[in-house]
């Protein structure tokens, strides 16, 4: 299940700070939170106590920002059962959603993940988010059944 409402600009408390929180659904929860600086948030601390909030009774991936400019962010992501990730493409475009939803980045914009960059479009004319970036092979296996 995913909020059934978007929130914009929303404030939360979280470890005895708030925090301005913009939610939206990319057919998964995300709250995006936009800090001055994502390499100074302590995500292994602050990731879990977003995820598990009462605010998120289904648990929330959690995008922790900072915009450069109207067409460029920087962003660390906690996902929902997996701790903090090197990219999140459902993140990067709730990311620009979000962006735009508060009138801080274009319906264009490259997210600057540790993994690598995503662009990101918000299409106006059918509202449709469109995601381009690298793809690259990072582990092999076999399972014997």
């Amino acid at each position: 299940g995913v909020p059934s409402e978007i929130c914009v600009n929303e404030t939360i408390q979280v470890d005895g700070a708030t925090y301005t929180m913009t939610t939206v659904s990319m057919g998964n929860p995300h709250a995006v939170i936009v800090v001055d600086d994502t390499d100074a948030i302590d995500i292994d601390h602050i990731g879990p106590l977003f995820e598990h909030h009462p605010r998120f009774p289904e648990r929330t991936n959690t995008e922790f920002v900072t915009i450069r400019s109207g067409n460029a962010a920087v962003m660390r992501v906690w996902e929902r059962g997996s701790g903090e990730t090197l990219a999140c493409g459902t993140g990067a475009c709730a990311v620009t959603v979000a962006g735009v939803l508060t009138g801080q980045l274009d319906r264009k914009a490259t997210i600057h993940l540790p993994g690598g960059d995503l662009q990101i479009e918000w299409l106006e004319s059918n509202n449709h988010v469109t995601m381009t970036g690298p793809a690259r092979l990072v582990f092999e296996g076999e399972v014997e059944i």
